[in-house]
C-alpha cells in the first residue's frame, strides 16, 4: 500500500524527522487559508500516488497569489483528475540528498541507501554513476545500529552540524521503516537548507499489504484509484492491471501472462486488463469475472494451467459466473491442467467450446475483438 505524500510527511513530523510547513486542501476555495498560514513563495504539490511529479508536471513554485490561484485551478482541473494539493513552505535549498530504507530480498536484510546527490535524476545517477550511492545492508535481528548511521553520515563530507542530524534522521526513518511494516521508506529530496538544517522535501513510504491486518491507520479508498476495477481487485487481494485495449485478461501465472499478451500484440490484439486467475485465487472465478466486466473491453480471455490450482474447479467458477453475472461479451476459455476432463465436460454443458492452445485461444479472441464471427 502506497502513501500519499502528506501521510508519509504526517508519519515523519511524528517521527521527529523535520518537515516544511504546509497544509491540505480539496479544492480551490481553501487556497486563501492554506496562502495566510504558509505564505508566499510557495510550492503546490500535487497529491497523486504516481512518480516523476515535477517533470509530469503536478508540482509548482510560486511567488504570487495570482500564479497560485492559476495553478491551483488548473490542477485541480487536471484530467489525472487530482483531488488533493498540498501547499508548502519553500525551503532555502543549499543541496540535495537521497535517503531511503528498503529490504534486500536477495540477502534478507534492510538496506540503508543514501547519496550526496539526491533529487529527480536519483535513478540516472544510479546507473551512470552508481559508486556515488551508499548502500548499508540492515541486520534485521537488531536494527540500523548508531555506527552505521554514524559512518554513513560521516563519509557523505558534511559538516559536524549536519552530520550530527544526519544521523538522527536515519535512525528515525529507520524506526518509521519497522513501525509501518514497510517494503520502502524514502525521503528525495532530503534538504541541507542555507542555514545548515535537514528538512524532509518529500515522502515515500509503502506499506507491505500482508502486514494491513495490523496496520490499521491507513486505508485506501475508492477515490484513491483510478478506476472501480482497480479499487475491487485491491480489495479482494487479486492482482490487476488496467490497459485500454480490447481483450479482457484472466491468467494463471506471470509466464503464461507475458507468453499470452505477447501473443495477442502478435495477432494484432490489444489488452483491456490482466487478472491474475491463478494461485490463491483460482476459487475466485465470480468476483474475477465481476472486476473484468467493469473494464471496457469486447470480450473476455481465460487462458490456465493449473497443476494445484485445478482446471475443473476454474470451469465450475466460470460457469457460476457466467450464469449470475451474464457478461455482455463472450467469452473465451482455454483451460488446462488438473482434472481437465471433468472440466473441459462441464464447459461443453455450459454450451462453451473448450480449446486446448494457446494460441488459437488468442486468435479466436483477436477475432472476436475485432468484429469476427464467434
Amino acid at each position: 500500500m502506497k502513501l500519499y505524500e502528506y501521510q508519509a510527511k504526517q508519519v515523519f513530523k511524528e517521527a521527529h524527522i523535520p518537515i516544511p510547513n504546509s497544509l491540505l486542501i480539496e479544492n480551490e476555495s481553501e487556497l486563501n487559508e492554506a496562502l495566510n498560514q504558509i505564505s508566499l513563495p510557495c510550492v503546490i504539490k500535487s497529491q497523486v500516488l504516481s512518480g516523476g511529479r515535477g517533470k509530469a508536471g503536478l508540482i509548482s513554485f510560486v511567488t504570487t497569489k495570482e500564479k497560485a490561484i492559476s495553478e491551483v485551478n488548473r490542477l485541480f482541473n487536471h484530467e489525472i483528475k487530482i483531488k488533493r494539493l498540498l501547499i508548502e513552505q519553500a525551503i532555502d535549498i543549499k543541496q540535495e540528498i537521497y535517503v531511503s530504507i528498503t529490504v534486500d530480498p536477495s540477502l534478507a536484510t534492510g538496506l540503508l541507501i543514501v547519496s550526496a546527490e539526491g533529487g529527480i535524476d536519483i535513478e540516472t545517477l544510479a546507473v551512470t554513476q552508481p559508486d556515488k550511492i551508499i548502500k548499508e545492508p540492515i541486520d534485521l535481528r537488531y536494527g540500523l545500529m548508531p555506527f552505521q548511521a554514524s559512518q554513513v553520515a560521516y563519509s557523505l563530507g558534511f559538516s559536524p552540524s549536519i552530520t550530527k542530524e544526519l544521523i538522527k534522521v536515519f535512525m528515525n526513518l529507520y524506526q518509521v521503516f519497522v513501525s509501518y511494516d514497510a517494503e520502502l521508506v524514502e525521503i528525495n529530496p532530503l534538504f541541507i537548507t542555507q542555514h545548515d538544517t535537514v528538512v524532509a522535501g518529500d515522502g515515500k513510504l509503502m506499506i507491505d499489504d500482508n502486514s494491513m491486518f495490523r496496520q490499521k491507520r491507513f486505508e485506501q479508498l475508492e477515490a484513491d484509484y483510478k478506476t472501480e476495477a482497480e479499487f475491487d481487485a485491491n480489495q479482494e487481494g487479486i492482482p490487476f492491471i488496467q490497459f485500454d485495449g480490447d481483450i479482457g485478461l484472466m491468467c494463471a501465472g506471470a509466464g503464461l501472462t507475458t507468453t499470452v499478451y505477447d501473443l495477442i500484440h502478435y495477432e494484432g490484439g490489444t489488452v483491456a486488463n490482466y487478472l491474475e486467475f491463478g494461485g490463491p485465487n483460482y476459487k475466485k472465478a465470480v468476483k474475477a469475472m465481476e472486476i473484468c466486466l467493469k473494464v471496457p473491453s469486447k470480450v473476455i480471455l481465460i487462458v490456465t494451467f493449473g497443476t494445484i490450482a485445478r482446471a475443473d474447479v476454474m470451469a465450475e467458477g466460470i460457469i457460476d459466473a457466467i450464469k449470475r453475472l451474464k457478461p455482455d461479451r463472450p467469452i473465451v476459455t482455454c483451460i488446462r491442467g488438473t482434472n481437465e476432463i471433468e472440466a473441459v465436460k462441464m464447459l461443453r454443458e455450459a454450451g462453451l467450446e473448450p480449446l486446448f492452445d494457446t494460441e488459437e485461444a488468442v486468435r479466436k479472441a483477436v477475432a472476436l475483438a475485432n468484429g469476427g464471427a464467434k
